[in-house]
């Protein structure tokens, strides 16, 4: 009888991999995901992969109770080797603040020892500290060294509107110039992070384009049910922005749209969904606004079933926010397949992602009865189905997380030429 042969080995086979990133699972929102799918993508090529992380806090930004008071905690997810290090968690958001929550995770990933002696290391930018200390690591063990930037902390530390932030962005630009040019390779989101970045110095052919894929999966519960389930009326028109409640989002701007939609349009319902460090301010804001709603997060299996479920999803973000981040929501929002308005800078990555994809509408930002006026405009549009039809095809063939890791990998391990 002929033997069967060994299973091929797969591309990352035998390479030792390093990631160093303060969010991982099990958060749900934000970063996490994509650096939590990454991990488990390169454990299935075959790569020894251990991933330095932070307490799970995001967005509510407090520790779970079985993870507090815990220095370290050594845990296996799906494969994954995960370190999890103390670090300090402000609960509200200030340039202090900050510093001592990165310097916190940085000082304790600078102190850990290495099961081995890694091939790569892949730093996921926030942290800026952990991505130095990163940096620090690769050099140890002469690793290449990856820089993944999802969010634009120089530009962060200037637009967001944190308190002291105008003070420390300069010295977080400087800092952030330092790391990227370390690096082998830089990973961005898109075409403004990629603008600057190569405004740092980085060399074009050292920064390498890999959008953030749909990472969660289309919508498979009837509408019709789940709106009953959730409470929502055939007569109720229900705009849902779902996610981080934090200082970029400056949600206070759906809050007052929601006061206008009160005496104007009484079957408006803005309903706001998820966590974050702004979310008890925002609830004593809409006290007695009977048009806004606080919803929680809720599961991956679920998330695209409620998106789905709404008549509009909106992104909102602070004027001043232009080319800092682009939200983690838009991908899921695409795949939910309903139309989107985004309260944006018109220059900003959110608003070309739906212009690409032919998803929704732009409006200026912080303009409360602009965004009550563009909901109830796009409930009246003849094409506001054909819209998200536009967004879940963008999703799907643009979106794909098959491609985009393997974008990533060939950032890991590239190919000899």
């Amino acid at each position: 009888m002929k033997a069967t042969p060994p299973p091929p080995l797969g591309q990352l086979a035998g390479c030792k991999i390093v990631i160093v990133g303060i969010n991982y699972k099990p958060e749900q929102t934000g970063i996490a995901p994509y650096t939590t799918l990454a991990a488990e993508h390169f454990v299935r090529l075959g790569a020894e992969t251990l991933v330095l992380t932070g307490l799970p806090h995001y967005p509510q930004w407090s520790v779970a109770d079985i993870y507090k008071r815990r220095l370290r905690v050594d845990e296996v997810r799906d494969g994954v080797d995960v370190r999890r290090l103390w670090h300090f968690v402000p609960r509200s958001q200030s340039a202090g603040k900050r510093g001592l929550y990165e310097g916190t995770f940085g000082l304790n990933v600078l102190r850990q020892r290495l099961p081995f002696r890694a091939d790569v290391v892949l730093a996921v930018v926030p942290s800026l500290a952990g991505a130095a200390v990163a940096s620090v690591v690769a050099h140890r063990s002469n690793a290449r060294f990856v820089v993944w930037v999802q969010d634009l902390m120089g530009c962060a530390a200037r637009q967001t509107g944190i308190s002291g932030g105008k003070r420390v962005a300069a010295a977080t630009g400087r800092i952030e110039a330092a790391v990227l040019r370390r690096a082998h390779s830089v990973v961005v989101l898109n075409q403004a992070f990629r603008r600057y970045v190569e405004d740092l110095g980085i060399a074009p052919d050292r920064v390498v384009d890999v959008p953030n894929w749909s990472h969660v999966p289309p919508p498979s519960s009837d509408r019709v049910q789940m709106r009953r389930q959730l409470g929502w009326g055939d007569d109720v028109l229900i705009a849902l922005h779902a996610g981080n409640m934090g200082l970029k989002q400056s949600l206070e701007n759906v809050v007052e749209a929601a006061r206008l939609a009160s005496v104007h349009h009484p079957n408006v319902r803005f309903v706001l969904m998820g966590d974050g460090s702004q979310r008890a301010k925002l609830e004593t804001l809409a006290r007695h606004v009977e048009t806004v709603e606080f919803r929680p997060p809720v599961p991956d299996e679920s998330f695209t079933d409620v998106l789905a479920a709404a008549d509009v999803l909106v992104v909102n973000e602070s004027p001043s926010v232009v080319d800092m981040s682009l939200p983690s929501k838009v991908s899921s929002y695409l795949t939910a397949g309903r139309p989107i308005i985004a309260a944006t800078n018109v220059q900003s990555g959110t608003a070309a992602q739906i212009r690409l994809a032919g998803s929704g509408d732009v409006i200026a930002p912080g303009d409360p009865k602009a965004l009550l006026d563009a909901v109830v405009r796009m409930s009246n549009r003849a094409d506001a189905t054909i819209l998200g039809a536009h967004g879940a095809a963008f999703a799907r063939t643009q979106l794909d997380g098959a491609i985009q890791l393997m974008r990533l990998v060939d950032v890991m391990m590239p190919r000899e030429s």
